[in-house]
């Protein structure tokens, strides 16, 4: 099932493109009811946060927003623990370089990406990294190393602010 109503599984799109916050919740919903997990009301509350969000954000930027809204504020143990929940069921990426989370437009089970991150106005861009990461796990094959996991970030000047220098 695919969070977004239209195909670019494996073309390079905006992270914050064509989102349509109440579907998305509702979608993943029912993928928790689907694996037996519960998106909590404050799971819920967090994806929200980042579908709304125009750039990636951080957890204590996450953690701002919501003491604002909630009778008593998270602690940032209780958001890491709703984050990493968010990053399991493949809800949200999380940007290492950066340390903030994008929504995810194709939540499905080994799903690979690469971003690219603009340096000036945080736009993230998003594409499937398939052969990418065959190539990395090639390479790790080749000397028996075993791969946990892989992040391919690329920082730099997006077009529209290359255009405005």
């Amino acid at each position: 099932m695919s969070l977004c109503s239209h195909e670019h599984h494996d073309t390079l799109h905006g992270v914050h493109d064509h989102l349509n916050v109440e579907t998305r919740l509702s979608e993943a919903e029912n993928l928790c009811a689907t694996s037996g997990a519960r998106l909590t009301p404050l799971r819920k509350e967090v994806l929200e946060l980042i579908l709304n969000a125009t750039g990636p954000m951080g957890a204590y930027d996450l953690l701002a927003k919501m003491k604002g809204s909630a009778e008593r504020p998270a602690a940032p143990p209780t958001v890491y623990r709703t984050l990493d929940f968010l990053l399991e069921k493949g809800f949200i990426h999380r940007l290492t370089s950066i340390n903030a989370y994008i929504p995810c437009c194709h939540p499905r089970e080994g799903h690979q990406a690469a971003f690219l991150i603009c340096t000036e106005c945080h736009t993230v861009k998003e594409a499937s990294a398939k052969g990418l990461i065959q190539e990395l796990d090639d390479l790790a094959a080749s000397d028996h190393f075993k791969p946990h996991h892989s992040i391919i970030e690329i920082s730099g000047i997006c077009q529209q602010c290359s255009n405005k220098a």
